[in-house]
């Protein structure tokens, strides 16, 4: 490419004449993003925050800095054409922005709470549907729709209106607490927390999404630290209410409270979030839909549902050598092999596209959150089954006890956030963060029936205060790496890893709890295991002999806490995930985070984004003809 300064002077002066007001689509734009898939502009950036772009060939260096500084830089859009970069909508002294990130910190809130509440609710709901059994499924339905789910919303929030995409979302999740709060039986009850759970996934990444554009990513880590506090404070006030609710009035209202709260966020949104027009290519309605990984999700879908069915049934329901359980694990292994065969021969329209999970920093970010997620959601489901069953305390109390957990949680996060902004670098929270959970968690496997109280205060608030550490670093690191236009991709991964490893572990704890209590009580005369097993967890006085209550209490103090040693496992396969991660700065744009261009066109980022958005290449080609641009 050799072309006279004169030449590169006209093209980059047309393509800054050539934007359009805040908001419209802009073709000069979606070249733009093309243009930062290929590594001309730093990853997670946006444009205007960027060095200068390194000279052309055969140029000499006065030269080419000169012609390239007479056009301004060229913002890049949010994951779409069009949308200004985060600079453009970074406004803290405007009350819209506040009250935009207010209602979607609303709408964080209101998924965090729905996460735990139903924590300290759950003894009681298994002594109304007398379902011991069906435990694990009451955190896993929720999770396992918002991770298989997960994927598909990356998709929508990049290709189709965020506002109405969210706010379906919000919707969604109300019907399915509704259900929840009315359900009649067990059945239901799961069926509704699988909706609600469809409906989480979009607004979690929904709420991401929408703070990236706004923000810039050197001012992220404070954002992100107050989405941590948030979360944190609605974790607090979930098994709080929860036990509130559960002991005064009934569990159904820990479901019936997201309906105002919902209301809050539908209306805050509707009123004072407005976000740039996405303009769509009109397509047949099969183009949209392929573009949504419809075989991918038809794969992964069965895939996940057979592998939560063979953890949960192995070993209570079945036998693990039942043929029942041997054949779910081998569907897992073909749908799973079946699923990542479509993302890599199909990889413009894959669920995980190869060119994002490929990526060194995004893979193991996504390994960490898995193993995190899956570590907190076994502290956070049977911390309050421990106090509520061996120590015999209500389900209010409970909430109470497991205060020191999500205390730390809060204070951590804030300060992570802190730090992280000061030095600019993430990683070393993600090595504090699972060596501090590892610690808190060996210990809460040492409690027993009689332990004094300031055991495990103090075990809580460092498992707690580890977990504040890193819970909010894996989608800060992936919105360093990526180009701006996979960062939608990369954050529903994240969320995506971060639901999965909490559906696949709760059910774990609960093949754990249910197989270590038919183990230990055997052989003790007048018990039936199976018998304790399907009895609410709340009901061992009534069913259980005095002379072997005890016995009973010791049962379970050992299986729950084995579930703690699973989770301390669990915080070192996530240090070693954090261990493998790239040194990356939030603060030095383009030092090492530039990308590379796609090997192969199969994959290439930008022939993808090409074909989905309906964008001509031979339209393209003619402008870049006309404005004197040249092609190689």
């Amino acid at each position: 490419m050799n072309r006279s300064t004169t030449s590169l002077a006209s093209s980059h002066t047309h393509v800054a004449s050539s934007l359009r007001p805040f908001g419209e689509d802009n073709e000069s734009t979606l070249d733009i993003e093309k243009q930062a898939h290929h590594g001309r502009y730093p990853m997670g950036h946006p444009a205007d925050d960027v060095p200068t772009p390194k000279q052309a060939p055969n140029e000499a260096p006065d030269e080419a800095q000169k012609t390239i500084s007479q056009g301004p830089p060229v913002p890049v859009g949010p994951g779409g054409p069009g949308g200004p970069g985060a600079n453009a909508l970074y406004k803290p002294k405007t009350l819209r922005f506040w009250l935009t990130i207010l209602a979607n910190f609303l709408a964080v809130f209101l998924v965090a709470l729905d996460r735990t509440i139903v924590a300290t609710a759950i003894p009681q709901i298994t002594d109304e549907y007398h379902s011991l059994g069906d435990i694990g499924w009451y955190g896993s339905a929720y999770m396992l729709t918002t991770s298989a789910s997960q994927l598909l919303f990356g998709r929508l929030f990049k290709f189709y209106n965020m506002k109405w995409v969210f706010l379906t979302s919000v919707v969604i999740f109300e019907v399915g607490s509704a259900i929840c709060g009315a359900a009649p039986t067990s059945p239901v009850f799961i069926f509704g927390r699988a909706i609600a759970g469809f409906g989480s996934a979009g607004i979690f990444s929904g709420a991401m999404m929408i703070m990236i554009p706004m923000v810039p990513l050197p001012k992220r880590p404070m954002f992100q630290s107050l989405f941590g506090m948030v979360f944190g404070i609605a974790s607090v006030m979930g098994p709080l209410i929860g036990g509130a609710f559960t002991s005064t009035l009934t569990w159904r209202w820990c479901f019936y409270i997201n309906l105002p709260i919902g209301g809050f966020t539908l209306l805050f949104m509707v009123f004072f979030w407005n976000p740039p027009a996405r303009k769509t290519e009109p397509a047949p309605v099969i183009d949209h839909i392929k573009r949504l990984d419809p075989l991918g999700t038809f794969f992964f879908i069965p895939c996940v549902v057979c592998l939560l069915l063979a953890l949960q049934w192995g070993g209570s329901t079945y036998a693990w050598s039942n043929w029942r359980t041997i054949l779910l694990f081998v569907l897992f292994g073909v749908l799973g092999l079946a699923f990542a065969a479509v993302q890599i021969i199909m990889p413009n329209t894959a669920s995980i596209p190869p060119r994002i999970i490929k990526q060194r920093t995004v893979l193991f970010a996504v390994c960490f959150t898995f193993f995190i997620a899956g570590s907190m959601l076994m502290l956070v489901y049977y911390m309050p089954i421990w106090f509520q069953t061996v120590r015999r305390v209500s389900a209010l109390n409970s909430g109470i006890y497991t205060l020191p957990l999500v205390l730390s949680l809060v204070a951590s996060s804030l300060l992570n956030g802190v730090g992280t902004a000061k030095i600019g670098y993430y990683v070393p929270s993600m090595l504090l963060a699972p060596s501090i959970m590892a610690i808190g968690e060996g210990l809460l496997s040492t409690l027993t029936r009689n332990a004094p109280q300031s055991h495990w205060v103090g075990y809580q608030f460092l498992s707690g205060f580890g977990l504040g550490m890193g819970m909010q670093t894996g989608g800060l690191a992936v919105q360093t790496v990526l180009p701006m236009a996979d960062v939608s991709m990369g954050i529903a991964c994240i969320f995506f890893a971060q639901q999965l490893g909490g559906a696949i572990f709760t059910t774990v704890g609960q093949t754990i709890l249910s197989n270590l209590l038919v183990s230990e009580l055997a052989g003790v005369p007048g018990i039936d295991p199976a018998q304790i097993v399907a009895s609410g967890a709340t009901e061992l006085a009534d069913i259980v002999p005095a002379e072997e209550l005890n016995v009973v209490l010791d049962a379970y103090n050992y299986s729950l806490t084995r579930i703690f040693l699973a989770a301390m496992g669990l915080a070192f396969a996530a240090l070693l995930s954090a261990a493998c991660m790239e040194w990356k700065s939030i603060k030095k744009p383009g030092v090492g985070a530039v990308a590379e261009p796609a090997k192969d066109d199969s994959d290439s980022p930008s022939r993808s984004e090409d074909t989905e958005l309906g964008v001509m290449g031979s339209r393209r080609a003619g402008q870049a003809d006309s404005n004197g641009v040249a092609r190689n």
